[in-house]
């Protein structure tokens, strides 16, 4: 199975409430950028089946415009908000095939962690709006086939 882990891209409010995190939307400059990776992602044919994303509304905005470019509608998905883990991605990964290429769209530590964690070890960096391919079987052993950072999606 081929996973896409696509972190939001950059959100900020100036008056910054933890109890309201979730509603944190991208700033302008952001939705900008994601705009521009996402025509990026979409010119690399990346034959992506679902966009799954995290219901913060950062998550979704950057979801949102990937998947218009790629055709596709996103899927909110809970167990990517902060938190995720590998359990809950074993229990998404379980109800799709294995031949699906699904985009995961959620937020940092989490997508790092994971992400090192299905390849063995090692320190890996999602910056906003980074991308990252990882194969994994079924048993959630994986090898990182590539990590795109913002600098290289945007033109």
């Amino acid at each position: 199975m081929k996973l896409y882990f696509l972190r939001h891209g950059i959100a900020d409010w100036p008056d910054w409430d933890p109890a309201r995190d979730h509603e944190r939307p991208l700033t302008k400059d952001g939705v900008k950028k994601m705009k521009e990776q996402a025509r990026a992602v979409a010119d690399l044919d990346l034959k992506i089946d679902v966009v799954l994303s995290s219901p913060y509304t950062r998550a979704y905005q950057t979801a949102d415009i990937v998947a218009g470019k790629l055709g596709l509608e996103v899927k909110t998905e809970p167990r990517l908000a902060p938190g995720f883990n590998r359990d809950k991605l074993a229990e998404i990964v379980a109800s799709f095939g294995e031949d699906q290429a699904l985009l995961l769209v959620g937020h940092e530590p989490a997508l790092s962690m994971i992400i090192a964690e299905l390849i063995g070890g090692g320190r890996v960096q999602m910056k906003k709006g980074a991308l990252a391919r990882v194969d994994v079987s079924r048993e959630l052993q994986g090898e990182l086939v590539w990590l795109l950072q913002p600098k290289v999606l945007t033109r």
